[in-house]
């Protein structure tokens, strides 16, 4: 379906339905574009792009595309931190009817070259100061074009706008199941996979974010999470959905941020658990004069950074998701009821995973016969999920997505239980069980346990082998800076906290090692402990 840039879409012809459009993130900048032409919609540093200049900034680069011979289905690459031209490629590539692959910059070289030739694209647009990333790369089959970030004539990203006819109409999606975007995982073990978005599960998916972050057309969006993940938890198409404004952020720097929240207005942003930490540590934090709304995901955070986060008076919606269901899928929505609870059961509700977004099914916890576990808040079972905003698969892995969808559901990996009230509360990754002695420990209740600590600044949990009790916990943690600590005054903190037998038996200070979208790799922990042992239980 052909839509205008400039006006409502064209009547449809033929045998088009009156009462049905295909979904499509698209037709969010055709509508902003059209209802607030001269709002912001980009801010990124000294430049400002109103809707209208978005939008035939857009128009060019898919008209561009499709004149250097991209056909349907074809997949473009991008290599680009958080900056214009990465948005604009999240609303032109699916307009020229391609599939956009946003490439994730924290990768090795020999990663984005395994990416690059997995996902079979025809055209790669690539940042110039990451150039250095594709040295491992055989770029003779591709066309390349590079982006220096300056907004200039002389830019070659720029040249390629220039240089393409305006096209007056971007088209839509013949069947709103095609792929839009293909992310890949960042895995901590074995290659990645491509993960399919559709158009129809971008849509939803973007407009429940919208629900979740209650974004208005007063929104303005700071940039602090990656737009290469999950493509930016579908936020490069939700704030356009309301006309908020994005403002750019090239790399994370705490005390850039605390500046840009100031002097930009900034209403909303996104971030794991270790950005986070980052922020409400840095110097420059102060209680804001007004609300800012964060979005946590990608590790359950702490009661102890919840607490932090509102003293500081930051909104933290806490939600839960996988790249295979477009980031973010469900949350712990607040009731009523526990607004007088004391500020810490408050913090220790929030760190809950809690339930679906609206547009997709309620996640259920299941035993290993598929069958719901008693919700007790006690029963551990895998937390499996369905609906609108699960992927369609992985690229060219039909027996992995076999196995990932089988009994008709997603099966995340994850650990949880499911409490009376419905909520679905994360225990660990089912590898990161510790059983000792018998009993299970979760390595996350643990790690929250040492977090409560006011030295500590993040902390990871995997098990030891013991010859006594099979298995251990143990602790490696990153101590907030300029502050001391000694291993016992933390394990002795720890048995305040929490049962004895959950109780760390050491700790290790130090860096935590991570992938390249912050999540700690408790992998590496594990082999250092387990080097030595042919198995890796105990």
């Amino acid at each position: 379906m052909e839509r205008s840039a400039t006006g409502p879409a064209a009547a449809p012809s033929g045998n088009r339905k009156v009462f049905r459009t295909e979904l499509t993130p698209i037709d969010f900048l055709r509508r902003s574009a059209f209802i607030y032409p001269d709002k912001t919609a980009v801010v990124h540093g000294d430049r400002r792009y109103s809707y209208v200049e978005l939008e035939k900034r857009v128009r060019r680069l898919a008209a561009g595309l499709k004149s250097a011979g991209l056909k349907s289905g074809d997949r473009v690459a991008f290599l680009a931190p958080n900056i214009p031209a990465l948005l604009e490629a999240h609303y032109a590539v699916p307009a020229a009817d391609g599939v956009l692959v946003a490439i994730n910059t924290r990768l090795s070289a020999k990663e984005i070259a395994y990416i690059v030739k997995h996902c079979g694209a025809r055209q790669l647009f690539v940042d110039r100061a990451l150039g250095p990333l594709l040295e491992a790369t055989n770029l003779s089959h591709i066309s390349v074009t590079w982006i220096d970030d300056s907004g200039s004539v002389d830019d070659p990203y720029e040249a390629f706008l220039s240089a393409a006819p305006e096209d007056p109409l971007m088209t839509g999606p013949r069947d709103e199941e095609d792929p839009i975007s293909m992310n890949y995982t960042s895995g901590t073990t074995g290659r990645p996979k491509g993960v399919v978005y559709t158009h129809r599960g971008a849509y939803l998916n973007a407009l429940s974010e919208v629900l979740e972050m209650e974004m208005t057309a007063r929104s303005v969006y700071l940039w602090t999470l990656p737009m290469f993940h999950c493509n930016g938890w579908c936020f490069t198409w939700a704030v356009t959905a309301v006309a908020g404004t994005h403002v750019c952020l090239r790399e994370v720097d705490a005390g850039h941020i605390w500046q840009l929240i100031e002097t930009e207005g900034v209403t909303h942003y996104n971030g794991a658990p270790t950005v986070q930490i980052m922020l409400v540590n840095h110097p420059q934090a102060n209680r804001l004069d007004r609300t800012v709304t964060t979005m946590i995901a990608g590790a359950p955070p702490s009661p102890t950074l919840l607490e932090q986060l509102q003293t500081l008076n930051i909104k933290p919606i806490h939600t839960y998701g996988l790249t295979e269901t477009y980031g973010p899928t469900s949350s712990c929505a607040w009731h009523e009821d526990w607004d007088g609870c004391t500020p810490e059961e408050q913090a220790r509700i929030l760190a809950r995973q809690g339930q679906s977004y609206v547009t997709a099914d309620l996640m259920r916890v299941v035993n290993e016969a598929g069958e719901d576990v008693p919700r007790d808040a006690e029963t551990m079972g895998e937390v499996v999920m369905r609906g609108n905003i699960v992927m369609a698969g992985y690229f060219e892995q039909p027996d992995a997505t076999a196995e990932a969808f089988r009994d008709g559901w997603f099966h995340s990996g994850d650990l949880g239980v499911w409490h009376p009230d419905g909520y679905v509360e994360l225990r660990d990754r089912a590898k990161d069980i510790i059983i000792s002695g018998g009993e299970n420990i979760s390595t996350i209740e643990v790690e929250q346990a040492v977090s409560r600590h006011p030295a500590v600044l993040e902390c990871a949990v995997v098990a030891v082998p013991d010859d006594e009790w099979g298995e251990r916990p143990k602790a490696f943690v990153t101590l907030k800076e300029g502050v001391e600590v000694s291993e016992r005054e933390i394990i002795d903190f720890c048995r305040e906290e929490i049962a004895h037998f959950k109780c760390p038996d050491a700790i290790k200070f130090g860096e935590l090692p991570k992938t390249s979208t912050g999540k700690v790799q408790k992998f590496v922990l594990r082999e250092q402990e387990w080097s030595h042992h042919e198995k890796r239980i105990n």
